[in-house]
């Protein structure tokens, strides 16, 4: 479902440029974060060369879509506030969140030497490690920075937008939470990609919407023009009547 929104995202013709780039970035990650996650769960405990190779790039991807989920979405953000909000210049919070996922980014790359996140044993197995908590803090950081923005600034974008921004920090946030405590299910991976979904479809709403606004306004552009012509065709022809007979005495 995913892979299929993010082709009709690369038709749509009707969005920015950038937010549509958002939203096939978003979709796509979604995509890979689902997959990632199936292999996961496919090859762990598989003591093959393969199954070793796969077991750490699989789990590794899956740490790293996540966040870049949430820093997609605050590139969608930033260009949803400064086009449609009409914002002079971004929130300090949103350039904040881009650096946050760098940082979130260096970390997973040296948790992948140090063991700081999770580690295998000899079976092949992922196992939590006791640094796991410090990696949900960025994504967990940003998700409620993004949120305080989307309520500062609620009255700059339609209404019809606000609720899936809002539903895509609410709930991974609560479905983070019960992943601290849980293993097993992927609740946060899963939240994530249906909010994305959701988020899409509730972009494609508004775009119709306006689609259909922007037509009811054409026609009715069209409609005042074309009355306004006859009104100065009758005009003009009045007028030409008056010069023409001004000029006789008797039909003046």
């Amino acid at each position: 479902v995913c892979s299929i929104l993010a082709i009709l995202s690369f038709f749509t013709k009707s969005l920015p440029k950038k937010r549509r780039h958002t939203l096939i970035l978003l979709e796509s990650g979604a995509a890979l974060l689902l997959i990632m996650d199936r292999f996961a769960y496919i090859y762990r405990g598989d003591t093959s060369t393969l199954g070793w190779w796969m077991v750490r790039i699989s789990n590794f991807c899956v740490f790293f879509f996540s966040l870049s989920l949430i820093h997609i979405f605050n590139l969608y953000l930033e260009d949803l506030y400064l086009n449609e909000g009409k914002l002079k210049k971004l929130p300090i919070r949103l350039k904040a969140i881009d650096w946050l996922f760098l940082l979130g980014l260096i970390m997973l790359v040296i948790s992948q030497f140090t063991g700081l996140y999770y580690t295998f044993d000899e079976t092949n197995h992922y196992q939590r490690a006791p640094g796991i908590f410090i990696c949900y803090i960025i994504p967990y950081t940003s998700m409620l920075m993004q949120l305080s923005v989307i309520i500062q600034y609620y009255k700059h974008i339609k209404r019809s937008i606000q609720i899936p921004l809002i539903t895509f920090d609410i709930v991974p946030i609560i479905a983070t939470v019960v992943q601290l405590f849980s293993y097993g299910l992927s609740l946060q991976n899963i939240t994530m990609v249906g909010v994305v979904i959701i988020l899409y479809i509730f972009v494609l709403v508004d775009m119709n919407k306006s689609v259909e606004n922007a037509s009811q306004m054409e026609i009715k552009f069209l409609k005042d023009e074309q009355k306004n012509m006859r009104i100065m065709f009758e005009q003009t022809a009045e007028a030409l009547a008056s010069a023409i007979d001004a000029k006789d005495p008797y039909t003046h």
